[in-house]
This record gives C-alpha cells, sequence and structure tokens, in this order.
C-alpha cells in the first residue's frame, strides 16, 4: 500500500513525481500529494482521491523545484481527506511515509506538551515534528534523522525534504521497502523499481534499519547503527512499458489473458525437459530430511497454500499445517526441528507474511518463499528462494500472481516427494508431462471468455454469491469468492460442497446464485449430489465443469461454463480462470473500478 517517489534532479520534478505515483497506482490508495523545495521554500500540493485530483490542483497552481517528493496515501489512521493527504510538513521540512508508526500517541502527547500543534490526524505527523523540532534547535538534516530514527516503533519508509537543502533529501526504511535509483547527475527514491523505471534501471535495495542521504552526486548509505555502508547497485529490469494495457479494457484482464505465457515461463525454470524431472533453484540443506511443513500466507496467496497442502501431502506424503499469516504469531504455534517454514506473497513485503518469517527463523525453522519479486525482503531472508515470472501485476485483484505461485507450488510438490522417496522416475515424468499441458489447457479455458461475459448479467444482480468446491476445489471456491467480493462488491463466500448442508444451506432461495467448481472424477457424484441438494430448495446453479460433467449434470442449471478436460494436478490452475473471469465481467456489468477496487491496496505493508 502507498506509494513513495523522490528525485533530487537538474529539471523540474512536479510532472516526473506524478508520474511516479501513477506507476504505483496499483498498489491502492484514497489520497495523493506532492511537495517540491523552490527557493528555499517547501511548495506542497495535495488532494483526495485518484491522481486526477492532484493533477487537476498542479495545473492550478504549479510546484516549481528540481527536488521533491510525493505519495499516493492508503489511509490508516484518519480519513482519507486533504488534510490527512501526505507529504505532512512543518517549517522546515516535508516527509512522506509508508507504513505505521505504532507509538505515535506517546511520541504525538509529549510533542504537544512541548507546544507542537498538528494539523492532520496521522500517525506520520509526529514523525515530521521530531526531526523538525531538532533542525529547528540547529541540528543539521542528517544529525535529526539519526536521532529521531529510534524513537519510532512499528514500520515505516521515509523520505524528508528540507526547506533549506535544496539539493538533497534523506530516505530510511524499516519494515517497508526502499529503494535508491542512481541517474545521470540526478537521484531517486521509491517504493518499488517499477516507480523509477522511466528515470533510471540503476537501483540499490536498502536493508532493514538503513537510512540514505541522496544528492545529485549519488547517495550515502547508512545501516541501523548509523554506519557508512556500501549495497549492491543493480539492474531493475522494470520495464516502463509493464503498466501498459495494450488494447485490454483494464490491467485485471490484460494479466487473466497473459497466464498461459507467465505460467510457461514460470514452470520453465523448474523443469528439465531434457530428462523429464523437476528442479529447483539451489540451496544448501536437505529436502529428504525436511518432517514438516509450514504454510504461511494471505489472501490469494493463502489459498494457492491451501491447495500446496493437498499436494505436499498427496504426493510427498509429509505432513503440513497452514496458517493465515496475521494470525500465525498470536497463537504461538508449535515449531519443531526440522520444519520448513514456507511463504507466500506477491510481493515479498506483506507485513504480516514477513513478521510470520521472521518469527519461524528465530524459532530454528529452514525459510522457503514463493515471491514474484526476487529482489524483496522476503526473497533476501529466504534460504531457498522459489521465484514466480508473473512480471509486475498491476490489477489489485491478484490473477496472474495466483496460476504462477500454483505452478511453483506443484513443481516443489513434486521435488519434494522425488526427494523423500515418495514418487519414482515414471511418476516424476508424467507430473512434468501434466505440468508442461498447462499452457494449452489455460488457452482453453481462456476460449470461453465470450459465454462467460455473457452469462455475467444473470449474477450481477445478486446480493449473495456462494461458491462450492471439495478436495482441492474447495480452495479455488473461495478464492471464486473473494475475487467476486474484491471487485464487484457483491458478498460472496466459499464453501467445501460437504459443508453446504451444515448450515449454509439456510441461505438458499432463487436469489442466490451458487457457482460449482466440479471437474469430472472421483469428486464428482459427491459434489453432483450436493449440487442437488441446492437445486432442491431453489438455488440457481452456475456449473463449471468438463464436457463430461456438464453432460452428466448441466441440466436445469441457470448456466454452465465449460473448462478442457485436465488431469486433477493442473485443474486448479484452469479452474482459476472461469472464476477470475466471472468476477472481471460481474464487475464490469457493475461499472465498479475492476483494477483499483474501494478500500484495497495491492501491498499490505502495515499489521
Amino acid at each position: 500500500m502507498c506509494g513513495i517517489i523522490g528525485i533530487v534532479g537538474k529539471d523540474p520534478v512536479a510532472e516526473r513525481l506524478v508520474d511516479g505515483l501513477r506507476r504505483m497506482e496499483y498498489r491502492g490508495y484514497d489520497s495523493a500529494g506532492v511537495c517540491t523545495v523552490h527557493d528555499g521554500q517547501l511548495v506542497r500540493r495535495r488532494a483526495p482521491g485518484k491522481l486526477m485530483g492532484l493533477v487537476a490542483e498542479l495545473a492550478r497552481d504549479p510546484a516549481p523545484g528540481t527536488t521533491g517528493i510525493a505519495h499516493t496515501r492508503w489511509a490508516t489512521h484518519g480519513a482519507p481527506t486533504a488534510a490527512n493527504a501526505h507529504p505532512h510538513a512543518t517549517g522546515e521540512l516535508a516527509l512522506v511515509h509508508n507504513g505505521i508508526i505504532e507509538n505515535f500517541r506517546q511520541l504525538r502527547e509529549a510533542l504537544m506538551a512541548r507546544g507542537r500543534s498538528f494539523e492532520s490526524e496521522t500517525d506520520t505527523e509526529v514523525v515530521a515534528h521530531l526531526v523538525s523540532e531538532l533542525v529547528e534547535a540547529g541540528q543539521s538534516p542528517e544529525d535529526a534523522v539519526k536521532a529521531v530514527l529510534p524513537q519510532l516503533r512499528g514500520a515505516f519508509a521515509l523520505a524528508i525534504a528540507f526547506r533549506q537543502h535544496g539539493d538533497m533529501l534523506i530516505g530510511a526504511r524499516l519494515g517497508s521497502p526502499l529503494v535508491v535509483g542512481y541517474g545521470d547527475g540526478e537521484t531517486y527514491l521509491g517504493s518499488d523499481a517499477l516507480a523509477l523505471a522511466p528515470l533510471t534501471q540503476k537501483i540499490a535495495y536498502l536493508d532493514e534499519g538503513d537510512w540514505v542521504v541522496i544528492t545529485r552526486d549519488g547517495a550515502r548509505i547508512f545501516d541501523k547503527d548509523n554506519q557508512p555502508v556500501e549495497r549492491e547497485i543493480t539492474t531493475s529490469g522494470a520495464s516502463a512499458a509493464a503498466i501498459e494495457k495494450g488494447n485490454y479494457r483494464h490491467f485485471m484482464q490484460k494479466e487473466i489473458f497473459e497466464q498461459p505465457t507467465v505460467v510457461a515461463q514460470t514452470l520453465r525454470s523448474y523443469i528439465r525437459q531434457v530428462d523429464q524431472t523437476v528442479a529447483l533453484p539451489q540451496f544448501d540443506f536437505d529436502l529428504s530430511q525436511i518432517n514438516r511443513v509450514t504454510i504461511v500466507a494471505c489472501g490469494t496467496s493463502f489459498y494457492a497454500g491451501m491447495v500446496a497442502k493437498y499436494w505436499l501431502e498427496q504426493f510427498a506424503r509429509l505432513p503440513v499445517d497452514i496458517d493465515v499469516a496475521s494470525e500465525f504469531r498470536y497463537r504461538d504455534p508449535v515449531l519443531e526441528p526440522g520444519g520448513l517454514a514456507l511463504f507466500i506473497s506477491q510481493s515479498g513485503e506483506t507485513a504480516d507474511t514477513l513478521a510470520a518469517l521472521r518469527h519461524c527463523k528465530a524459532a530454528g525453522q529452514t525459510i522457503a518463499v514463493v515471491v514474484n519479486v526476487p529482489t524483496s525482503s522476503m526473497a533476501r531472508e529466504a534460504d531457498l528462494l522459489l521465484p514466480t515470472h508473473a512480471g509486475p501485476e498491476i490489477g489489485v485483484a491478484s490473477t496472474k500472481a495466483f496460476t504462477c505461485q500454483l505452478a511453483v507450488l506443484a513443481a516443489f510438490a513434486a521435488n519434494m516427494a522425488v526427494k523423500r522417496g515418495r514418487m519414482d522416475r515414471a511418476e516424476e515424468a508424467e507430473v512434468v508431462k501434466h505440468l508442461l499441458e498447462t499452457p494449452a489447457s489455460l488457452n482453453a479455458a481462456l476460449a470461453h471468455d465470450d459465454e462467460i461475459a455473457e452469462m455475467a448479467h444473470l449474477v450481477a444482480p445478486a446480493r449473495d454469491v456462494l461458491y462450492l468446491g471439495r478436495g482441492q476445489d474447495y480452495p479455488l471456491a473461495l478464492e471464486g469468492a473473494l475475487k467476486l467480493k474484491e471487485i464487484s462488491y457483491i458478498h460472496a463466500e466459499g464453501y467445501a460442497s460437504g459443508e453446504m448442508k451444515h448450515g449454509p444451506i439456510a441461505l438458499i432461495d432463487e436469489a442466490v446464485p451458487v457457482i460449482v467448481l466440479a471437474p469430472s472424477g472421483p469428486l464428482f457424484e459427491k459434489t453432483v449430489s450436493n449440487m442437488q441438494e441446492v437445486r432442491a430448495r431453489g438455488g440457481k446453479i452456475v456449473l463449471i465443469s468438463d464436457r463430461e460433467g456438464l453432460e452428466e449434470a448441466g441440466e436445469g442449471c441457470m448456466a454452465t461454463i465449460e473448462m478442457p478436460k485436465v488431469h486433477p494436478l493442473i485443474a486448479p490452475l484452469i479452474y482459476a480462470v472461469p472464476v477470475q473471469l466471472l468476477a472481471y465481467h460481474v464487475a464490469c456489468v457493475k461499472g465498479t473500478d475492476v483494477d483499483q477496487p474501494r478500500n484495497l491496496a495491492k501491498s499490505v505493508t502495515v499489521e
């Protein structure tokens, strides 16, 4: 959530700052602001709502200056108003912040007792006052920041501009990502490489506790102990074209249709086609000695983990626990020696998941991470990095990141089974064969887009929708319900099919569509039986199955969606497509903001 960009430049920066914010809109936000330094003055412009409000404000009242900071805010403390929008400012400095200052109330009370007055309801403003207080007392900006950072509890990425130092910015990070970009006579700060992509490809990632002073000549980086350090400068690879929709109406639609390509790219990293084996990136521990796996994730990534639990227990015969990251540490889980903790995150910066990772690391667990950003905090702290290759995902509702996670987790489960002696050479080759069929099957699923669009108007009027699935289709039912909630604002719930009669069946009437995921196979008859219970109570059924399943049970349904006949191993990847497309087209019918749904953030970097 939130986006930060800062530039110490040669030319006016306001327009480029706004462009950087535009590249971070995918993170989700509800206000935006810019502050430049010009002729010893702080020039600040802020607006609630989308970026067009800030653009209009700058058109009415420009912000000159060659140094500046900008921010998109996702409201935590205080409503999304202009007064609460960043940057926050005093007479001496302006500051933007991603994260939460947990002890801000105590700090605020102490500052007010010393005569400081506040303009906003935010936690962030206390940091501006703490630093400003020291600058006003004669300390240098560097010394003031160095003195204030240890007083802050929580998570933060900060960028600070100073009225009397128009050729300098100071940044700092703890728990929230921040990168430094190096240009030709210019230096940059950003929440991620994508924000800086049009400006530079040369970036350095700050480590936990680092703070940095940037000028036109470069950057001086200090660690948490205030010692000068060097951080590796890498080529980001972030493409300035990565956020173009092309011919698609929305980023989400584009990303749904990219899935055959990105899943193929991801699988290519894990499959050796020459000998039909599954391979993992290099690591220095023995997978065969792992005695338990603990999977931790949030949201859509959690549902990918639920599917992985089925695979790891089925193929590797390995016991698996799975937890929602936000609850994990607080139940004080038992973590025995010899365990592997597996974390799943698109961004690799999700605050709850990162905190759980560090908890497991402190408890002696081996750490594996499935992430889409190989330079992220989770990636850098892992013993085994399992990258996806989905590319930047701009739509807030995850689509291609989910299927790429599933592809990696399927390969990981197969490799774990081989290492534990639970899968022989012929069985491994069979798994590889089916994994390689996935991109073509995804294309076949996408071919039904038009018919899904046509039937979306049947679901759009509903106030409540239920999703049912058995076995590894149960997590897909949960994911389908989540997608519909996220972007269409229809209340939806996913259930294991057999649980319908244990309470939720009371909700069934003619106004409640029930989406049933039921590929033909061993569990099909059981699911159809549950479907008949719904039908007997007037429920309107949308059946998603292959041709064989639709021929057997499709009669009398409100609508049917045909999927290709696939092996059960890859069925979760393929059946993700229709639930994504259904949510997408229902949202289009309702006219909601598909790519930036209300109240949601792409990367949740606060607990």
